[in-house]
């Protein structure tokens, strides 16, 4: 009875690779797996009951014996209108329009606008996400300080303020009739929120270029999830750059240096919870783009996304009793609550710059700012916080943004031959 006890006490130890003094040792506890079944419990509290109450709707045929006043919001949620789109027009994203010369002035503002917007978001939501997960606060000369552990906790505040930018700018503007049941956000969400969990955990085991640079590399579980969700098919310059793009982070990941600061070393831990949030990101982009044939907008995706996500982590953080601790935490440090809020706010703006620039200017200038926003993130990451990369993994990160840009050009150069297609063909799906 006394062996579990110790299997789990040494889990953080085995996990790190490394010998943790007794004093900076977390306890089983706060290890990260147990963490993510504690979660994973919390939400499946919600999702449970959720499934059985869908399901029993569908078999009483509520959508023609229902009536009074929850009939509504029922319809919305189990049902819908069940009308999808089929024309581009009336799909997920407006038409874009197309620059004129006569305002070749006004574009150019908003290229800028819209570059600086993602570049000044997401690199100081970079930037804060490395300094809350990986730094202490309140230490002083004789207490060391503490570090705030819940990553679930900054899940809920950035949803949580998503969920009410996206609500405001959905009452604000004209929208497309909603049509898709609402319960099936509820997937995109329970996978968005495993994905950002992961993300934000991982930083405590790797240093943040490596987080980065796995992140650019999703392209290939991207178009993996592709080929088991949605049935896609692929050019050979996908799967080119993909190659390409699997060498160069190898290159760096391999060029650690085992003596390296501890912040900075790739441990079992962190490889682990990268290749989680690149799984679950990869079901939550393919998903999302399976619902995008329901007549609606990005914010009314957004907005329907985070309600759910809002939900599953305040339901899991009330469960564990972690909401109320989470908030004494922020009382104690009110630097702590400044960053909180701050990535809270930069993670909203930041997914509506994306929505505009893609209804601008289109997806392949949208990848190329966020492109160079992941290089300037590792530059950023590195002059602030210290890291250092060698030689060998300077050239994988050189090899990763060429095949990203690479990818880019060949697909800018495919729309444009996919144009001039006769109008028997169909050109092959991509990511």
């Amino acid at each position: 009875r006394f062996c579990l006890p110790l299997v789990l006490a040494s889990l953080p130890t085995m996990a790190t690779g490394e010998d943790i003094p007794p004093v900076l040792q977390d306890s089983w506890g706060d290890f990260w797996l147990f963490r993510f079944f504690v979660n994973a419990a919390g939400y499946a509290s919600i999702v449970v009951p959720g499934f059985l109450l869908i399901q029993y709707f569908k078999r009483r045929n509520y959508l023609e014996t229902g009536r009074g006043i929850c009939f509504p919001v029922i319809k919305s949620c189990v049902f819908g209108s069940e009308v999808k789109s089929v024309h581009q027009e009336d799909g997920s994203l407006p038409p874009r329009a197309e620059p004129t010369e006569s305002s070749t002035a006004r574009q150019v503002f908003k290229l800028l606008f819209c570059a600086a917007g993602l570049q000044a978001s997401y690199l100081t939501w970079g930037v804060l996400q490395e300094r809350v997960m990986t730094r202490t606060y309140g230490a002083t000369e004789t207490d060391p300080g503490e570090k705030f552990k819940d990553s679930q906790f900054l899940v809920f505040m950035n949803r949580i303020l998503a969920f009410t930018v996206a609500g405001l700018y959905c009452a604000l503007t004209k929208q497309p009739r909603h049509g898709a049941p609402m319960y099936k956000y509820s997937f995109a969400s329970l996978s968005n929120i495993l994905s950002s969990w992961c993300q934000y955990e991982a930083l405590k085991y790797i240093s943040f270029p490596t987080q980065v640079l796995a992140k650019a590399s999703k392209v290939i579980p991207v178009m993996m999830m592709g080929k088991l969700v949605s049935r896609k098919s692929y050019e050979y310059w996908e799967y080119l750059t993909a190659a390409l793009i699997s060498v160069g982070v190898s290159m760096f990941l391999l060029s650690s240096a085992p003596n390296r600061h501890m912040s900075t070393v790739t441990t079992f831990s962190g490889i682990v919870l990268l290749a989680g949030y690149i799984i679950f990101d990869s079901f939550t982009s393919n998903w999302q783009d399976a619902l995008f044939t329901y007549k609606m907008s990005p914010v009314q995706m957004m907005f329907g996304v985070n309600v759910f996500s809002c939900l599953f982590t305040v339901g899991s953080l009330l469960e564990q009793g972690a909401l109320l601790e989470s908030l004494r935490f922020m009382a104690r440090h009110s630097e702590f609550t400044a960053h909180a809020v701050l990535l809270s706010v930069c993670s909203a703006c930041g997914q509506l710059f994306i929505f505009y620039t893609i209804n601008q200017f289109g997806a392949a200038v949208f990848t190329i700012i966020m492109t160079l926003r992941q290089a300037f993130a590792i530059l950023l990451s590195c002059l602030i916080y210290g890291h250092t990369v060698t030689v060998v993994g300077g050239l994988g990160v050189a090899v990763v943004f060429m095949a990203l840009f690479l990818r880019v050009y060949a697909r800018s150069r495919m729309k444009k031959r996919n144009k001039k297609l006769p109008p028997g063909e169909t050109p092959v799906q991509k990511v």
